[in-house]
């Protein structure tokens, strides 16, 4: 029989928690075929999360759960719930409910059946969702597509199911900084892909800020893609040309009309915007340097406090 162990990312989800849980025992009753494991990574709530997982525990041994010394952050939930995950196939679920388990079943039967090596969700429509972060997520994966060679579909999800070799080379990337939909698209393999419909969260409020996607798509642009260095150089170059061409003007102008003594109030503007220009360029590179500054500390990703778990203890 084969084991399918679905990883849960929570912080503060005290609601939820319950609510997917019976949502996803519901969906184990239609998938007599497999024995479902439940891995809940509480990744430095300050509510009763841990208790409300500890519970479940109690109630049900398919329950685990990996509990955090401190917020390390969703993409290190993630990873701690792929090295803890023990099944034949591993999901990744989100506690909301915002990825129906309803679509399991169907996932579980393309993965066995067909030649894929994950089956992943992508959402068609961003119904709920406020229109100016729908606006910028849209543009976000545009971008993406344009910058970088690695596949990062719109409206992509985590919530995806993946045969062990996926989730073992997914494990042999263990860099500090990690944009998960990247790295999925990274390690290649045959992906299918199911489309639904936005589903509006459970219980609780969304932990993702518009700050905090904004900050997060940075962490992506700069994981997957150099293109903002050659795009700083370009503006180098461009502005080289256009200095020298000024200064040709200002040199034929003197030349002609002789030298009078204005344009003070233009040229502080300029200076003002290639200042700007510059601190913009000084500022990516920056950004590639804070990160390769972190990856050289090989700091863990995260830091495990408590588990109910006793195998492949990290």
């Amino acid at each position: 029989m084969d084991k399918i162990s679905i990883i849960v990312p929570c912080y503060n989800e005290q609601e939820a928690i319950p609510i997917f849980y019976d949502a996803i025992a519901k969906t184990a009753g239609e998938m007599p075929q497999v024995r479902l494991e439940v891995l809940f990574v509480n990744d430095g709530s300050r509510d009763a999360s841990l208790m409300e997982m500890k519970k479940l525990a109690e109630r049900d041994d398919r329950v685990k759960y990996v509990s955090f010394s401190r917020n390390f952050g969703k993409e290190a939930a993630m990873y701690a719930g792929l090295s803890y995950a023990d099944g034949d196939y591993v999901a990744i679920m989100d506690v909301d409910l915002q990825d129906p388990p309803s679509l399991l079943p169907e996932m579980y039967r393309i993965i066995t059946t067909e030649d894929y090596d994950s089956v992943a969700t992508r959402r068609v429509t961003r119904n709920g969702e406020p229109p100016i972060r729908s606006f910028f997520a849209r543009r976000f994966y545009a971008l993406m597509h344009r910058l970088s060679k690695t596949d990062i579909v719109d409206g992509a999800r985590d919530y995806r199911l993946m045969t062990r070799q996926f989730v073992d080379e997914l494990l042999r990337l263990g860099e500090y900084n990690r944009f998960s939909k990247g790295l999925f698209g990274w390690v290649g393999f045959n992906t299918k892909w199911l489309e639904y419909e936005n589903v509006e969260r459970s219980a609780g409020e969304t932990k993702w800020s518009f700050w905090k996607l904004l900050i997060y798509s940075i962490e992506g642009i700069v994981g997957f893609t150099t293109a903002p260095l050659v795009m700083a150089a370009f503006l180098g170059v461009f502005f080289c040309i256009v200095a020298f061409l000024a200064l040709c003007f200002i040199i034929i102008r003197t030349v002609l009309y002789g030298d009078p003594v204005s344009g003070w109030p233009s040229m502080t503007c300029i200076i003002i915007f290639l200042g700007g220009i510059q601190l913009f360029c000084i500022g990516i590179l920056g950004e590639y340097l804070a990160k390769t500054y972190m990856e050289t500390k090989h700091r863990p990703i995260f830091i495990c406090k408590e588990t109910n778990i006793e195998r492949n203890q990290k």
